[in-house]
């Protein structure tokens, strides 16, 4: 499938999902409120704006601006498409692994939403950095992962370039479970 195919299918599959974000889930069945007490309804997309005070907005590949994701030195390279993921309110990224290149263990204090958009992304849920390759789970083109809020995880590229779009509900960061740097080279 050439990239553009794969680009636009991603476009429609995270318009989807991001509407799917924005509505609010209601509370376990033993924790609702009764319907005469029921709070409002949370309007997300009054965060955003809606036509004409807001825009349609296009952007094509060969236009996106980079840049280098939290001051790692390896190449990781963030693209914000949607947001500002260190605000309040929704935000959509795509991240770019160079070959190489994983995340260390660490976690975020918001829920994260991720879609593989070029190569396979290889991910680990631990505290542990890759101790077992084999136990890495690749994901290809289209496959999606939610990480839960303080879900320790590492994630990246092993042998190709890896783009992956994340969204959330910001303000988001990575918390690194040694304290140290967040993105290494993979072990041989």
């Amino acid at each position: 499938m050439k990239s553009s195919n794969v680009l636009r299918w991603a476009g429609c599959a995270l318009t989807v999902f991001a509407i799917a974000c924005t509505t609010p889930a209601p509370p376990p069945a033993e924790e609702a409120a009764p319907a005469a007490e029921a709070a409002p309804a949370v309007d997300r997309q009054a965060e955003m704006g809606k036509f004409p005070d807001r825009e349609f907005l296009r952007k094509q590949i060969a236009n996106f601006e980079w840049r280098a994701t939290e001051g790692n030195k390896l190449g990781v390279e963030t693209m914000v498409l949607e947001g500002d993921p260190s605000k309040p309110g929704y935000y959509l990224t795509i991240n770019h692994f160079p070959p190489g290149v994983m995340s260390r263990p660490h976690f975020h204090p918001d829920e994260r939403y991720c879609l593989v958009l070029r190569g396979t992304w290889y991910t680990g849920e631990s505290k542990d950095w890759i101790t077992d390759k084999g136990k890495l789970v690749g994901l290809k083109p289209g496959e999606y992962m939610r990480h839960p809020a303080a879900g320790p995880h590492y994630d990246g590229a092993l042998d190709e370039d890896v783009w992956v779009a994340i969204s959330g509900y910001g303000p988001t960061s990575a918390t690194v479970i040694d304290g140290g740097e967040l993105f290494g080279a993979v072990p041989k």
